[in-house]
Order: C-alpha cells, then structure tokens, then sequence
C-alpha cells in the first residue's frame, strides 16, 4: 500500500532527503540512508524504463525477477527502515532557504534538506512499425540484459547511431547468425570491414516494419519490400531524460559522450551542478544495468548522508563558540 502524505495547517512537511523516482537508484539510495537514520520520501511515478521486460537479468541474487515485483521488495525494504514511498511526480523544485521545496503533481509541497534524483529515462525508439509493440520480447537492446535468452536465435541489429556496429559486435557473442540492418547509419569503412570479418551480414536500406507469424516476430521488411527471417531485433534507443522539473535549480539534460541520448552530468560520487543535489542510475548514465543503477544509489546516499553530517558538525561548532563566547562574557563582566 502506498503512504499518503499528511500535511496540516499549511505547513509543507520536511524530510532530510527527497529522492525522485523509484526504481532500482532511487529505492538503493533511500534504503541507505532510511539506514542512516534519515527521514525519506521516495516520490515515485511508476513508469520504470524495463517495465516491459519479463524479468531483470544478470542481478546477483535475483536472476530474473520481474521488475514489478523487485520494485515492491525495494519498497518494502525501504519503509520497513522508516522511509516514505508515495505515488506520484515531482511537477517543480526551487531553493527554500538552505533546502528545497518540492511540488508534487498532486498539489502538496514538501521540503527536503537534499535531493536525490534517480527518474531514469525513457527510451525513444525509432518509428519503424511493430517495433514499440514488441519492444521488451523480441525487439531488445542490451545484450548483457537479453543476450542469453535469445542466444542462437537469428538476431537483426536495426542501425541507428554511434553505437549500432558495437552492438552487433556484442550480439554475435551470444548468436552466430546476425546481421546488420543499415536503415538510417551510414557505415564507416572501418566499421564495414569489422563487420565482414567477424561474418555479420549487411542488409542495406531502410526498414519499414516488423513481420509476424502469430505471436512471434518473423522477420524485418525493407523499404523495397524484402524481408528477412528473424526472431530477433536489437536497437539502440535514444535516451531521454525526465528532468524538467531541476529548471529552477538550472540544471537540464545534455547529449552523454556516448552519443546513446541525455543525462545529468554529475561526479563520480553522483553530485550534480547544483548543491544539495545528487543524481543516479539512468538519469546519470544511459547504459547502466540494474545492478550498477543500483549501486550508484547507495554510493549518492552516502555522499548525502555525509554531506548533511558535515552541515550539521558546522552547527554544532558554530552554537558551541557561541554559548563559550557568551560564558566567557558573563565571567569576565563578574556574573
């Protein structure tokens, strides 16, 4: 069951850290620090970007679990140590003092000490027909995430990027029948020959469709009207990040070195441009597994829990001078 916020007499409630977004960064990063004795709010939309995969793969200890279902573990972990987990978006945050003040799409504000955003992404595929119905079954991308359950199956790598040869490259790791389909890229003559070196076909032209036989993919139909049997698609989406809501805080999305899409720049530690905010998963990295995403979201939560430690060790020396000087005071005029 997910928590509703109580908000009385106008008075916006305060937690030490806000995260945005609930999936594997976001529930990882409020569980550590829910550990830490922080209080937590985890606002979250419910649109994981491998909501349509059957399970999640090469996770340590939870090969195949279904995203739904680890989604509800990480919530539950999550509340069990005191943390919030709410339903819902985040519309605006602006600067409130020294936190930030979160509007919610429902209407309520909450302010929060620190910001952790972990929204993810959404992947953009290309407007090829059949593709986006089929995305999560036959139509994959990530060969570390899918390769070993479609291994030995006839796979067609649809071209659409700087990373769409790298990516055959790695499929034929698990199938030794792929081919590239051209459709959009054009390929470089380095590219050409690694291709016809490591027996990955080349089919030129742009495509238009997916075939299907029942419930299963078939093939890939080409402008010129040609088909070719596969059982198998893999594309490279364009990322987009869901950060609009970071305006107020001057902090937008920018092309990631990889070419893949947007992300947050941030540091190793996931501190953003803006301070008092952290970033993780996809949102900072479009190529991250689940496993990765996750471990992120524990690293950012401590950068946070000790950046608030050092903000409240300033505090505490700061009301110690203070109460020393007025002792002092009081000595020396004879009290």
């Amino acid at each position: 069951m997910t928590a509703q916020l109580e908000q009385e007499d106008g008075v916006m409630q305060e937690y030490d850290v806000v995260v945005v977004g609930g999936g594997a960064a976001g529930l990882s990063g409020a569980l550590t620090l829910a550990r830490a004795r922080r209080s937590v709010l985890v606002v979250d939309a419910g649109r994981p970007r491998n909501a349509p995969a059957e399970g999640v793969h090469g996770l340590l200890g939870r090969e195949g679990i279904s995203p739904a279902e680890l989604v509800e573990r990480g919530r539950a972990e999550v509340r069990s140590h005191g943390g919030q987990v709410v339903s819902g978006e985040v519309d605006a945050v602006v600067r409130d003092g020294e936190a930030f003040a979160v509007a919610l799409s429902e209407g309520r504000r909450v302010r929060g000490r620190r910001l952790l955003v972990a929204t993810g992404l959404v992947d953009e595929l290309p407007e090829v027909e059949g593709l986006r119905e089929r995305w999560g079954r036959e139509v994959v991308h990530c060969p570390y995430c899918h390769g070993w359950e479609v291994r030995d199956r006839a796979v067609g790598v649809l071209a659409t990027g700087p990373m769409s040869v790298h990516q055959a490259l790695l499929f034929r790791q698990w199938s030794r029948d792929v081919v590239l389909f051209s459709h959009t890229a054009e390929l470089s003559a380095e590219e050409a020959e690694q291709l016809a070196a490591t027996g990955i076909g080349v089919v030129p032209g742009e495509v238009v469709a997916l075939e299907t036989e029942g419930e299963r993919l078939a093939g890939v139909r080409t402008a010129d009207g040609s088909v070719v049997e596969r059982q198998v698609v893999a594309v490279a989406p364009r990322a987009r990040v869901r950060a609009g809501f970071l305006a107020g805080l001057g902090l937008g999305a920018v092309e990631h070195p990889s070419g893949v899409g947007e992300h947050l720049p941030s540091d190793a530690a996931g501190r953003s441009g803006a301070a008092g905010v952290w970033v993780a998963g996809n949102v900072a990295d479009p190529l991250m597994q689940v496993g990765a995403a996750a471990a992120a979201g524990a690293a950012a939560a401590a950068g946070i829990n000790a950046d608030l430690v050092a903000e409240e060790v300033r505090r505490a020396v700061a009301a110690h001078r203070a109460r020393e000087r007025t002792a002092d005071g009081g000595v020396l005029s004879g009290r």
